[in-house]
């Protein structure tokens, strides 16, 4: 049954940012043959978390619509070090690392993308071939000022902090891709909207007619202020246990509940319209997020795993003694982790780091209901926790990293 166009373009739009140009997507529809749709991912990392899916989401979307979609590795320029966003040369990582991550990354897709519709390449496959000569031709089809007008690469440049010449190839490289697969649309976070009109010069230069630029927003971490990422340690990875996914997204705020919604939830927007409606009506937001962590713990385990975590997480948090209307107190830190003693003490829940730790040999303190024994115990900054001291003391603590 074909599905209508406006249907198609209200759900592809569905979240994104940018379209450029946004009239050539529907012409490109109508003409009725598949579109050619691309989206890059460098194994930098060996596992992906839902920062990443909100771009395979997407995919997903057009290959609902009959859309071929086109999962690329870069494993080429993986080694050389995305520059997007980087205040200094990034390091670039070793053919065996990007290997092992690539390995990794396609496992995983396949909880989100139909395998049978996904096309998987790998850039080192035209560019492992390609002559310096080649690369050379390629470099001649971009300028150092337009490479300059990029705000990162700009920055550096006025605050006279070193450009490597490799860091100008990337979005050259980048480009390029677009050009060996043909791509009729290419996909990207709004940090790489540069790089995604650079692959439509790049088309234009070789005689192929450009492909439209989708970005879609950056999904903020468990903090709900700073971008997903391992480094900030404020990620759900999508391999992580059921019950620890769960309690992530628990841990969230109810405002970056509905953007959660948005980016990672399959539900029609309606259904998500009728759920904030729910709320504003009485319905306690903590029961709409137990739909939104249900829903994406299913969705890379399983429904039953779902279900035992939500009992897991209501007989720990709800059927315990911690009360249910903490106020969420914010603590900054200048590191990646504290040590709970001081946390104790920020709190005022004990006067000395002594103090704190005789109550964790007496058993005393908990960290989200688990009793902690360890004097040495860390707490990591981009999460949440709520933390006990006897049945009397209890305070939710939101730890975000400092600049």
């Amino acid at each position: 049954m074909a599905i209508d166009l406006e249907e198609q373009l209200a759900e592809l739009k569905r979240g994104a940012v940018d379209l450029i140009p946004e009239a050539d997507l529907a012409k490109r529809i109508q003409r009725g043959k598949p579109l050619r749709v691309k989206a890059g991912f460098d194994p930098t990392a060996p596992d992906l978390h839902l920062g990443h899916t909100v771009l395979i989401n997407k995919l997903r979307q057009f290959q609902l619509f009959g859309h071929d979609v086109i999962f690329l590795i870069g494993d080429f320029t993986g080694m050389i070090g995305d520059p997007t966003g980087k205040n200094a040369t990034r390091p670039r990582l070793s053919h065996e690392e990007i290997a092992s991550n690539a390995r990794t990354y396609q496992q995983q897709i396949f909880k989100i993308l139909d395998r049978e519709r996904t096309l998987i390449e790998f850039n080192s496959t035209w560019f492992g071939a390609m002559s310096a000569a080649g690369l050379i031709e390629l470099a001649a089809k971009h300028t150092v000022a337009r490479m300059l007008e990029r705000d990162d690469f700009h920055k550096r440049y006025k605050g006279g902090q070193p450009i490597a010449i490799h860091e100008f190839l990337y979005p050259l490289v980048q480009g390029y891709d677009s050009v060996a697969l043909r791509a009729d649309v290419e996909l990207g976070g709004t940090d790489q909207k540069f790089n995604l009109l650079v692959g439509r010069q790049m088309q234009e230069a070789y005689g192929q007619e450009p492909q439209i630029v989708l970005t879609t927003p950056l999904l903020e971490g468990l903090d709900g202020v700073q971008k997903m990422s391992k480094s900030l340690g404020n990620t759900v990875a999508i391999h992580d246990p059921p019950e620890e996914m769960f309690g992530k997204l628990m841990s969230i705020s109810d405002a970056l509940m509905w953007r959660y919604f948005e980016l990672l939830s399959f539900r029609p927007l309606g259904e998500i319209a009728a759920l904030r409606q729910s709320t504003v009506e009485g319905r306690n937001p903590r029961d709409v997020k137990f739909e939104l962590a249900r829903e994406i713990v299913g969705r890379f385990h399983s429904a039953q795993a779902a279900e035992r975590a939500q009992r897991d997480f209501t007989s720990r948090f709800q059927q315990g003694a911690v009360p249910e209307d903490l106020a969420e107190r914010l603590i900054v830190i200048d590191a990646p982790s504290v040590r709970l003693t001081g946390i104790l003490k920020e709190l005022g829940f004990v006067t000395s780091g002594s103090e704190a730790n005789r109550k964790i040999e007496e058993g005393a303190v908990r960290v989200n209901q688990e009793k902690i024994s360890n004097g040495r115990h860390e707490l990591a900054a981009g999460h949440t926790y709520v933390v006990s001291v006897g049945k009397r003391s209890f305070a939710k603590v939101k730890l975000a990293k400092g600049a």
